[in-house]
């Protein structure tokens, strides 16, 4: 993991590299994203993301309470996992901070002049998204959606397949 955050282990083993980390961030397509509302209660709710290596971007509704709770409280807890069989369940934790970064909505500004860095940035993110979910090199602005980007200040990582492969 880069940056000021820190990459946590589990007992017994069972916490995967930053390769595995990396590869399975990459390759699984379904996230939960928790939020906290200004009343304090949880919301958790199923998105699509990518990971960068760096940094997670959720593609979000801007009319939605995830983007509302977000911008009132920009603490975030997101859980990537998979597997069926116990053996079988891979994990991924990261807590964080998102900001919005881009149009919001995206495509808002269709006439405007690019932000310096911002929109070749984000057309990286939108080619890997749409490689990810639409299997094209072209990533569809729907004019309801935009950008939070979510700094990890901690990960943890469960892999219980590893379990099987130290006996």
């Amino acid at each position: 993991m880069t940056g000021s955050g820190t990459v946590r282990t589990r007992g017994g083993g069972i916490s995967m590299t930053k390769e595995e980390i990396d590869l399975f961030l990459s390759t699984e397509r379904t996230c939960h994203v928790a939020t906290l509302g200004g009343d304090g209660s949880p919301h958790v709710a199923p998105l699509w993301f990518v990971w960068d290596g760096a940094f997670l971007w959720l593609n979000s509704l801007v009319r939605s309470r995830r983007w509302t709770d977000l911008h009132k409280d920009s603490r975030v807890a997101v859980v990537v996992d998979g597997g069926e069989q116990f053996t079988d369940l891979r994990g991924v934790e990261v807590r964080g901070s998102a900001v919005s970064v881009g149009d919001v909505p995206r495509g808002s500004r269709p006439d405007a002049v690019p932000r310096t860095g911002e929109d070749d940035l984000l057309r990286g993110v939108e080619l890997s998204f749409a490689r990810k979910y639409a299997g094209r090199d072209e990533f569809v602005v729907d004019g309801h959606h935009a950008w939070l980007r979510v700094t990890p200040h901690s990960m943890r990582s469960w892999d219980f397949g590893k379990l099987r492969r130290s006996r």
